[in-house]
């Protein structure tokens, strides 16, 4: 796959395992989202650049570094928030941006519905997050817009992802850098991912097909 790094860390299996159990409960699973965002935040965020700096401690002068330029977080609306706190946590330098995406009734492509992004994000690196890439089509979507709006510089970071999500944003954007904590087999065809963990913003929210819309 290309451009895809895996984060196989045994902490991650390890929460990732629970995190995929059917019986796994709201509040747990929220907690284990929140866990492996954090172990992932380290990899993601490796190639950032950093400067040099001069730091006086109680007892002297340290030569330190520290970031050029602290990442934009953008998420994706709303299975994204689950990801984000972990993220903010790590990066609490780091503006935050919000992305609503939904299919077009006419077109049946997706299209942003919502829209705030920080300025910051034109000049410096964004992270776009979202825990489920599936068929692809909103991530690339996501990203279009977002390029569409002078943004240069994105890794996008998901949870889990199927082969066929990779390979589309391998072909709409082949020079994007992707993160996952594992590659599932394949999708279904209701285009959930397979074996997956459900929907990730119903598990998050405790929302289901049968309430008010």
């Amino acid at each position: 796959m290309k451009n895809l790094h895996l984060i196989e860390h045994p902490l991650i299996r390890h929460k990732l395992s629970l995190l995929r159990d059917k019986s796994t409960p709201m509040h747990e699973f929220r907690r284990l989202l929140d866990d492996i965002g954090l172990l992932m935040t380290y990899e993601v965020t490796r190639e950032l650049d950093s400067v040099p700096v001069e730091v006086e401690t109680p007892v002297g002068t340290a030569e330190c570094n520290r970031l050029a330029k602290p990442p934009v977080l953008v998420t994706i609306l709303r299975a994204g928030i689950g990801m984000l706190g972990s993220f903010m946590q790590m990066l609490p330098e780091s503006p935050v941006g919000f992305l609503g995406m939904q299919r077009n009734e006419e077109t049946l492509q997706p299209e942003s519905y919502y829209s705030k992004i920080p300025s910051a994000a034109r000049t410096h690196p964004v992270i776009l997050i979202d825990p489920m890439l599936a068929t692809g089509g909103s991530a690339s979507a996501a990203v279009a817009h977002l390029e569409s709006h002078g943004v240069r510089e994105i890794v996008f970071v998901c949870l889990v992802a199927a082969p066929e999500g990779v390979q589309a944003l391998n072909r709409s954007h082949p020079d994007l850098q992707i993160y996952a904590a594992a590659l599932d087999d394949r999708l279904n065809e209701h285009g959930y991912i397979v074996p997956g963990l459900g929907d990730a913003g119903d598990r998050v929210f405790g929302t289901g097909a049968d309430d008010i819309r």
